[in-house]
């Protein structure tokens, strides 16, 4: 299958391909297949004006993942950059605790699986994974108590070390809105993205945002890049598994062209969180952690006064 520059961007340090293994001493790294596939379909429809022509769509494929030959969940994705997707959704779901934990991760699209090798097992899933929780999230069932129980402890940095100016915010939108993306091409996909200021350092689409967001987590992993001066920005609303994800990567800023749900705002709260919603353009709304926010207010616009024909 061929494959597109689509949907996937990001800076240095740029994804390795199967090299030799880590120098003595080194962090060691999980050995990552590179099945990335082409994300578009092509077909043909009929519009309004009775007028047939060819569009692209979205091409959704499952991948189910197995751990240890165990068989753990399926995800439906466009298969961008499928082996950092795992890594993200493992990382995320608390199943491992770090990178360095993962042997191996191979993907095969003919057979639609990607096999995760472990380094010593993950304790106890069977039990950890028989309640899982079906969130307002896009296609993922969630070990929800198990995300949320981690947050205990978790600190995130203090406002005078992680802040966003209006200004900045205003600049990474501008940033997204220039993005040449699927969404653009085809519709039908969510969003993420991860900034240094305004600095864009990795952009994903896939047809969930929590499958983006967990690609992203898996960068960042692999990269050894921490989340406390960095900012999330997703397509998506704003439930509290997106916070509690967001959260888990250190990231405590987050933006969304969505909204927020009250249990993601009281999450956010509680962990000391901003969230900016409704962000496009120049307009936003800032949900939570305004300490963190250097206000830069826009001046209002005057209102149009009408005249009529005989005040003139």
């Amino acid at each position: 299958m061929s494959t597109q520059p689509y949907p996937w961007r990001l800076s240095q340090p740029a994804v390795p391909d199967d090299g030799p293994g880590p120098a003595s001493g080194a962090v060691p790294r999980p050995a990552l297949s590179a099945a990335s596939v082409d994300p578009l379909h092509e077909i043909e429809i009929v519009d309004e004006y009775g007028e047939r022509r060819r569009i692209f769509i979205p091409l959704e494929r499952p991948l189910t993942v197995y751990v240890d030959r165990r068989e753990l969940v399926t995800l439906m994705t466009l298969g961008a950059r499928p082996e950092l997707l795992v890594l993200g959704y493992l990382l995320n779901q608390g199943l491992v605790d770090s990178m360095q934990a993962v042997a191996s991760i191979q993907v095969d699209w003919d057979v639609g699986a990607a096999a995760v090798v472990t380094r010593a097992g993950v304790t106890d899933i069977e039990a950890r994974t028989s309640h899982r929780v079906v969130t307002t999230g896009c296609g993922q069932g969630t070990v929800y108590g198990e995300l949320l129980s981690r947050l205990d402890g978790l600190k995130l940095p203090p406002p005078e070390e992680a802040r966003i100016r209006q200004s900045t915010l205003r600049a990474l939108l501008e940033v997204i809105r220039a993005q040449d993306s699927i969404h653009r091409r085809a519709g039908s996909v969510h969003g993420c993205a991860l900034f240094r200021g305004a600095e864009l350092l990795a952009f994903v689409e896939d047809v969930g945002r929590h499958n983006a967001v967990d690609t992203i987590a898996g960068w960042m992993a692999l990269h050894g890049v921490a989340g406390g001066d960095k900012v999330f920005y997703t397509t998506g609303r704003l439930t509290s598994e997106m916070v509690m994800k967001a959260a888990h990567m250190g990231i405590p800023i987050v933006a969304s062209r969505n909204g927020v749900t009250q249990m993601g705002h009281a999450l956010a709260t509680r962990l000391g969180m901003t969230l900016f919603g409704r962000a496009a353009n120049r307009h936003f709304l800032c949900y939570t952690g305004f300490e963190r926010f250097d206000a830069e207010p826009l001046v209002p616009r005057s209102p149009i006064r009408v005249v009529a024909a005989d005040e003139s």
